[in-house]
């Protein structure tokens, strides 16, 4: 096998050389090199101490307790922006919050540091000449794509809760499954996800909800006992029974919305997932009748709001999850009026509308039918059209000053009230925002 180090890697290699101590790349890299993948997240593990790592890098810094030296790309002769991590050896012990250590010693060599990690397939090494360094089968279970806990996986988890997210979502990204006793012990040690910040735990299902296997990965946490400490209402969706053109219960449903929903966004994708979750609470039936779920889209949004907080998410991100959620059954029929598609347009945004739809699609062939019909064509097509006319009132062809200037009035409530007057005329007929047509409207309305 060929490697290819960019230049500031080979930098960092050469100066530990020089001054005589051992430098190994370890963690993402390795293992993308390994993948045949485009290595772009550089770690290194020494057995110089970090103030010895920092005469040798004057531009470098050291804000942790970890033994984790920074050193930015750019002062390593290399182009781009990102920060090389350079980490002594170390031994930890005494995690008491199942997160981070409470005691960090230097360790003694490298197989002593590898065996504190996570995964197999994240305890490879490269030396100075570029062999390969495993000590614990990490290219096997690579190569059989299985995700491996280093060691006793009861002992990885109680170090830090989080590598059992970590773990799915490793597997989610490359289509990994998980080693028998490392996914029993993750469902063992469920659980200790509780100690871990909301925060942490949102970046790692997002992380999950964005990957190229998303629906695996939400499966993976159902079996793994996680997902009733993440999202217990998705839970409640299992078993209930859909009718009309639905083949699937909600959770099936849902899940394979999740899985066609041709975002890139996570939130989007969250919203796809969660979509129909208002559905168990409101799900209503009477013998000979169809089963019926009125209003789960607004029950539904309702519930994202617990959720968002929860997980802690950025406000925008929590505003576009209730928006997707308590839209998301727009229809649409040919008799639909141009005000008609500028209110749907105004109240999903025009920067959500591309959202939506997707959101639709994942829906659409998460429910047994195809991507999109006439009907999704045609909306979209009026969509289009309907945003090359008025959308506001600022987007008409006069203005307040033409109010003030034929009404002779001063600045105040009347302006508004005219404008408003002026634009409801155009929201029923687009062709009348034409300057010559509304200047005469103001005087007549006035009289």
């Amino acid at each position: 096998m060929k490697i290819k180090l960019p230049k500031s890697v080979k930098k960092v290699i050469n100066v530990f050389e020089q001054a005589g101590y051992e430098i190994y790349i370890v963690g993402g890299a390795v293992r993308d090199i390994l993948s045949g993948k485009e290595a772009t997240d550089w770690d290194f593990t020494t057995n110089a101490k970090p103030e010895e790592i920092q005469k040798l890098f004057p531009n470098s810094f050291y804000d942790n307790n970890f033994g984790t030296v920074g050193i930015a790309e750019k002062y390593l002769g290399g182009k781009g922006e990102e920060i090389l991590e350079i980490t002594t050896f170390r031994t930890e012990s005494g995690y008491s919050d199942c997160r981070r250590p409470d005691k960090v010693e230097w360790g003694a060599n490298l197989k002593e540091d590898l065996g504190r990690r996570d995964f197999t397939i994240n305890a490879l090494a490269l030396n100075k000449n570029l062999k390969i360094i495993d000590y614990f089968n990490g290219q096997k279970d690579l190569k059989n794509k299985l995700i491996r806990a280093v060691g006793d996986p009861n002992k990885r988890f109680k170090e830090d809760a989080l590598r059992m997210m970590r773990a799915i979502r490793i597997a989610s990204q490359l289509g990994f499954i998980i080693e028998t006793k490392t996914l029993t012990a993750i469902n063992k040690n469920s659980n200790l996800i509780n100690q871990i910040s909301k925060e942490r735990i949102r970046d790692e299902l997002l992380k999950i909800i964005a990957s190229k296997f998303p629906k695996d990965g939400v499966l993976l946490l159902f079996n793994a006992g996680l997902l009733k400490y993440i999202l217990p209402e998705l839970l409640e969706t299992r078993g209930v029974k859909q009718a009309g053109h639905h083949t699937k219960d909600v959770w099936n449903h849902s899940l394979d919305s999740l899985a066609a929903c041709p975002s890139s966004e996570p939130i989007v994708k969250l919203a796809t997932l969660l979509h129909d979750i208002g559905k168990p609470k409101v799900k209503a039936s009477r013998e000979g009748k169809e089963i019926t779920f009125y209003n789960h889209e607004v029950v539904g949004a309702k519930m994202t709001k617990a959720i968002s907080k929860r997980l802690r998410l950025a406000k925008k991100d929590s505003d576009l999850l209730w928006l997707l959620v308590r839209w998301h059954m727009f229809a649409y029929e040919t008799k639909m009026t141009d005000k008609a598609i500028r209110r749907f347009i105004r109240r999903v945004g025009k920067e959500n509308i591309n959202r939506i739809m997707d959101l639709r699609v994942g829906d659409r062939i998460g429910g047994g039918s195809k991507e999109t019909s006439w009907r999704l064509k045609e909306l979209q097509k009026r969509i289009v059209a309907v945003q090359q006319t008025p959308m506001q009132v600022t987007d008409l062809k006069v203005n307040g000053k033409d109010v003030m200037r034929i009404l002779k009035i001063q600045p105040g409530p009347k302006v508004g009230i005219m404008l408003k007057k002026l634009f409801d005329e155009v929201m029923e007929d687009s062709t009348k925002n034409n300057r010559e047509y509304l200047l005469k409207r103001i005087k007549k309305i006035s009289c």
